[in-house]
């Protein structure tokens, strides 16, 4: 009888289901969070480009968190870029690089990254880039006198350069330079003629003295003492003749562990003029696209399976739901009363273009 009445209470007694903890709220673009991994997606795609100039942050336009487990998150980010003036080869940390106005015929980089957050730690597992100039439309309606960016392979560009690095070459005492790649060029037709180009180089193994005998034995110097620079150069067609050039080199930089040896990644120059080969990859195109500069063997060029449609489409919805928000939302308000913003797209920290 005792055991019976023990059931009995036992079974009235009240069952306390464990209650699923709630997911996490969803990070907004802002978040510190959402920019620790947006840094840590910008320096890999700086770090894995070939060819052009380093990219910085303009805004996060969208971001998902998918979790994976106990401290293990796959984030999904897609990101606004805009070029800056320091060339990869640059070793200018990308926080002291100054970001190309609109004035200068900006370009902007759209990039989808997949990265994974695991016990903190981010690392970038896929990514997705392109990069195209501003129109020159909105140049002109800016600064209508502003010259646009002129083709790599534009024949006075070509031009420019050859000059360029020749006269660099004829007057300095140091190492010979060989052209690396053109980075960008612009033609201005009024009041004057004037090409401006911008290009890396490399020294060689000989001496500018020495490459005037023998040039073609020149070769960019080895892996381990390799020195890379950066030159600008302008050119006064008409009214007068006249060509200023300027060149810096780096120095030689000991590269980061996973990140390749520029010397393998840049197109060879042992074919073409004496100034160097300059790049099949950017015949016909005015600035050197993110899609063909970010070419990582294990993590870039993913597919566009690695991203979730709704991230890679997540640009249009954001600014339409801004726009149907503001535009319908009826309900009265407080005085005084300032909405929270949106979670995303994130702040505008230059300009959108």
């Amino acid at each position: 009888m005792k055991a019976l009445v023990a059931l009995i209470l036992l079974v009235e007694l009240p069952i306390h289901k464990a209650v699923p903890a709630a997911p996490p709220a969803p990070l907004g673009c802002d978040d510190p969070q959402s920019e620790a991994a947006a840094e840590v997606a910008v320096s890999y795609i700086n770090d894995h480009s070939h060819h052009g100039y380093k990219f910085a942050l303009n805004r996060i336009e969208n971001i998902r968190t998918v979790p994976q487990g106990p401290n293990n998150d796959i984030i999904f980010l897609e990101l606004d870029l805009l070029e800056t003036k320091c060339h990869i080869l640059n070793p200018t940390p990308l926080a002291n690089c100054t970001i190309r106005s609109l004035k200068e015929h900006a370009v902007e980089g759209d990039c989808d990254v997949k990265l994974q957050k695991l016990a903190g730690k981010f690392s970038v597992l896929a990514s997705k880039c392109h990069s195209h100039a501003d129109s020159s439309e909105d140049v002109h309606q800016l600064c209508p006198d502003c010259p646009l960016l002129a083709s790599l392979n534009n024949t006075e560009v070509l031009a420019t350069v050859t000059a360029a690095l020749s006269d660099h070459n004829s007057r300095t005492a140091g190492a010979y330079l060989r052209l690396l790649e053109i980075g960008r060029a612009t033609i201005q037709y009024e009041p004057a003629h004037i090409v401006s180009v911008e290009f890396a180089v490399g020294a060689t193994d000989c001496s500018a003295a020495a490459a005037q005998d023998n040039v073609a034995s020149c070769q960019l110097l080895p892996d381990d003492q390799s020195n890379y620079g950066f030159c600008t150069a302008t050119r006064v067609i008409q009214p007068s003749q006249d060509l200023r050039v300027d060149c810096q080199l780096y120095g030689h930089q000991v590269p980061t562990p996973d990140v390749p040896f520029l010397s393998r990644v840049f197109w060879p120059t042992s074919q073409g003029t004496s100034a160097g080969l300059v790049p099949s990859v950017v015949q016909g195109f005015t600035n050197h696209n993110l899609r063909l500069s970010h070419n990582n063997p294990v993590a870039s060029e993913s597919s566009s399976s690695e991203f979730p449609s709704s991230v890679l489409s997540a640009k249009s919805v954001a600014k339409r739901a801004v726009a149907e928000v503001a535009q319908h939302d009826k309900v009265p308000r407080p005085v005084g009363f300032v909405p929270p913003p949106p979670p995303c797209p994130g702040k505008i920290r230059y300009f959108d273009i």
